[in-house]
């Protein structure tokens, strides 16, 4: 049975060891992780980027709730932790946390993968990319 051991939301910043604890047991063989970090430029910027302000819709803790759940279901024994930071984030800051783990490495690889995917598209997270010279860009989906 698959189990989502974490999914949250936060305000502060994201504890990566905290996510891998979260997922191993002795039965677990492999953990994938996945760490997304607040980088100095974007495709859709026209200029460095220097922070970005996550804003959530209120039903989005429920919803990454709602969304690990449905990748846990897809995955036979996979354990799943995820946490997305909102508020305001510097360059090199971590928004958004992912693990799996399983027996083997194949199918931890695949959930984590899954679910980093399934967060970007379906989270209902909003992203407001500050520039160097104090003008912005919205981005639609976290």
């Amino acid at each position: 049975m698959a189990e989502v051991m974490l999914a949250e939301l936060s305000d502060r910043a994201l504890d990566v060891g905290a996510h891998l604890d979260a997922v191993r047991t002795s039965a677990v063989g492999a953990v994938a992780s996945f760490v997304g970090t607040v980088r100095d430029h974007s495709p859709d910027a026209a200029g460095e980027v220097v922070e970005l302000e996550y804003s959530a819709h209120p039903d989005a803790a429920g919803a990454l709730a709602e969304i690990a759940e449905r990748v846990a279901m897809e995955f036979e024994g996979v354990r799943l932790a995820v946490s997305h930071r909102v508020g305001v984030l510097a360059v090199g800051d971590v928004a958004i946390v992912v693990a799996a783990a399983d027996a083997h490495r194949g199918e931890a690889f695949d959930a984590c993968r899954a679910l980093v995917e399934a967060v970007k598209a379906e989270l209902p997270v909003w992203k407001k990319q500050v520039l160097a010279d104090g003008s912005h860009t919205w981005v639609g989906s976290a």
